[in-house]
Parts: structure tokens; C-alpha cells; sequence
């Protein structure tokens, strides 16, 4: 009975490809691939399962005795054990899963189902119903989920509730468009960020979810460290753009105020040398809001994301973006020969021009990075081909 299922659907090419990431997973294996050989009976799918494997026990022992197609690679990593074993997935459709005795694989007919809809990516939805902290540690259930998935939606605009599960399924035509690259945990966030940013039409199922069978692979501060930042690589605008407008807007009033007031904090007057933290925050700020244009831009030629920028582009060209940086340079040169002639004519003596000499190294600065930027940034606006 195990492996009936299998044998009936060997001699086509299987609709579905059920894919396993396994490192170690002797105790849970056998429990998981009962059910799924079970499932796959019961439902009549054509289906084949893949265990994508770099165990050091005896869980390839174990899948082959399943029926299961064994990927052996030897590579540390969740990403990579779904990257190999995608490699050699059959399927019209492809179901992923851990195989760690977490999830319910009865719930295998209802993802096809809906890919046969015309979904292209159906993910699992844990926090539908309540389980307790003997399923998830509650560092993970109250505190890591939930903020992970909450930056999630905020950074792209997405209704998914629960972005780290590991129930999820996809079309062969789909995943073709994603070109997954990440080999940890990240690769869960990954799937997702790039299901959106391609348009992929996506569901998202309630689904139970149950303790663990072995010892868990997950580091906490580790994983969610990958997942945080894989997360930021792909949203320019909360990585870059919005740190730098904030700088630069606090570094440009401030140095108004320092400036033409006299200006005062808690009964302290200040006085010209706050005007270089000013400045300094209008520099790193500024660049900051460059650098988001540059992955962009990047994102734009290169990974084919559209955005609005590209109808600015056609206004933006490099030669009016050198001649206000030129502007700027003058400008800064200008004050700086003024400040010049000024200490000549009077006999190389003290001058009280620092809040000058500053206001010309901040023009001269963003002058220049503003011509090289615009370089730069034409550089990355060479499509591909």
C-alpha cells in the first residue's frame, strides 16, 4: 500500500512533484511519507515524491524504502535542499513540505486544487488555529513570526499571514520565473518576495500544525537575522531611501537653524560647530537616498520590477543631473573663493567664516556626488538583453 500509488504513476510524467528537504530526519521520515503515500492513494494523484537529502543517518535508507526518490547532495542548507531537489522535480505542479512530522499532508489535494484553479503559489496559513507552546517555542510564536511577517507586509504589500511557513506549493511555470538563488532559511522569505514582486497569483490556506518529531535545525536569532535581512536587500526604500530622507531632512533643518538663528537647547547656545553634524547628516543622508536608486534602477534593467521611477527616468537624463551637480560645485567653489578673497584682503589675518567655509564643502560635496551618481545610475540603466 505504501508505495502503490507510486508504482501506478511511474510510467508517465507525475502532475505533481512532492519535494522533502531532509537532514537527519530517521524518527519523523517514516511517519510523513506513510501519510503522503496514503494521500496520494486515497486522492488518486499522480504524483511522485523527491527527498532531497544530506542526512548522515539513515533517513535515504528509510525514503527509499518509501517508494521516495532520494536526491543525495550532501549540502548543508533549507534553501539548497529544495534548490537540488527542484532540479530533478518532474511535476506539472511542486508541494513542499518539511518533513519533520509538523504538518498534516492530508492537506496535499486541496494545495493541487488550487493550483489547477489558476493559482500559481498556495502557502499554508499556521496561525489559523490555536496551538500551544509545546508546537512552537513561544519566542517564535508571539515575537519571531509575527514581526518577520509583519515587516513582510509592510515592506510589500502583501495580505500572507504567515510568511515562514514551510507548507507551500507552486506551479512548474512559476517557480521557472522566480530563479531562487538563497540557500538557508531565507529562502522562505525569498519564495515569497519574489512571488510578489512577479506578480504570481497566490493563496494562502489555514492549515493545522503540530509538534515536532526529532530535534529542530532552526537557530532563532541566526535564522531571523537572515530572513530580516534578505528582506531589507529587497526593499530600497525602507533600507536606503527613508534613513536617508530622514537624515537629510533633520541634517537641512537644522542647519537653517544654526545658521540664521541663535540657536538655543535647554539654556545651552550653540554655536557654529553643530553646523558640521548638520552637514554630515545632509552628506550621508543624501547618498542614502542615491543608493536607493541605484537598486532600483538595478531592480528595474535587470530583474524586470516595474515602477513609476521609470517615467521619471525620461525627465531625469545624466546631462540634467550633471548641470545641477555642476551648479551646486560652483557654487561651493564660489563661496569658498569669496571666503578666500576676503582673508586676502584683509592681510592674512583671523576670519569668522566657518559657517561659510561649511555651507561650501556641503554644496561642494552633494555637487559631486550628484554628476557621479548620475553615472553611475547610467550605467545600471543598461538593460539586459
Amino acid at each position: 500500500m505504501d508505495s502503490l500509488s507510486l508504482r501506478k504513476s511511474e510510467f508517465k510524467v507525475p502532475e505533481i512533484s512532492i519535494v522533502l528537504p531532509c537532514r537527519n530526519e530517521e524518527k519523523s521520515l517514516p511517519f510523513c511519507l506513510k501519510q503522503i503515500n496514503w494521500v496520494v492513494f486515497k486522492a488518486g494523484l499522480n504524483a511522485e515524491i523527491i527527498v532531497s537529502d544530506s542526512s548522515v543517518d539513515r533517513s535515504a535508507e528509510i525514503a527509499k524504502s518509501f517508494g521516495a526518490r532520494v536526491i543525495k547532495h550532501n549540502k548543508k542548507g533549507y534553501g539548497i535542499a529544495y534548490l537540488e531537489g527542484f532540479k530533478q522535480a518532474k511535476g506539472k505542479y511542486i508541494f513542499m513540505a518539511d518533513c519533520d512530522g509538523t504538518y498534516d499532508f492530508n492537506e496535499i489535494p486541496k494545495f493541487v486544487e488550487a493550483l489547477r484553479k489558476g493559482y500559481d503559489f498556495v502557502i499554508g496559513d499556521r496561525f489559523a488555529y490555536k496551538f500551544g507552546n509545546e508546537v512552537m517555542p513561544w519566542t517564535h510564536k508571539y515575537i519571531g513570526n509575527p514581526i518577520l511577517s509583519g515587516i513582510l507586509r509592510l515592506f510589500f504589500k502583501t495580505s500572507v499571514r504567515d510568511s515562514h511557513c514551510g507548507m507551500r506549493a507552486v506551479s512548474r511555470s512559476a517557480l521557472d520565473k522566480l530563479k531562487l538563488q538563497t540557500v538557508g532559511m531565507e529562502f522562505a522569505s525569498e519564495m515569497i518576495v519574489k512571488a510578489l514582486k512577479c506578480g504570481l497569483k497566490i493563496k494562502e490556506f489555514p492549515i493545522k500544525y503540530k509538534p515536532r518529531i526529532g530535534e529542530s535545525k532552526l537557530s532563532t536569532w541566526r535564522d531571523g537575522w537572515r530572513h530580516l535581512r534578505f528582506m531589507l536587500l529587497y526593499s530600497p526604500l525602507f533600507l536606503f531611501f527613508i534613513p536617508g530622507f530622514t537624515l537629510f531632512v533633520l541634517g537641512l533643518l537644522s542647519f537653517f537653524w544654526l545658521y540664521f538663528g541663535l540657536a538655543e537647547v535647554f539654556g545651552t547656545q550653540l554655536y557654529v560647530h553643530p553646523m558640521f553634524i548638520s552637514s554630515l547628516f545632509m552628506i550621508i543622508g543624501y547618498q542614502l537616498m542615491i543608493f536607493a536608486l541605484f537598486a532600483k534602477t538595478y531592480a528595474i534593467t535587470h530583474l524586470n520590477e516595474k515602477s513609476p521611477l521609470e517615467k521619471l527616468y525620461r525627465y531625469v537624463t545624466i546631462e540634467k543631473a550633471g548641470i545641477i551637480g555642476g551648479v551646486l560645485v560652483v557654487l561651493g567653489v564660489g563661496i569658498y573663493g569669496y571666503i578666500f578673497l576676503k582673508w586676502v584682503n584683509s592681510g592674512f589675518g583671523s576670519l569668522d567664516e566657518v559657517k561659510n567655509l561649511v555651507v561650501a564643502q556641503t554644496f561642494a560635496v552633494i555637487g559631486v556626488q550628484t554628476i557621479f551618481s548620475a553615472f553611475m545610475l547610467s550605467i545600471l540603466g543598461i538593460k539586459e538583453r
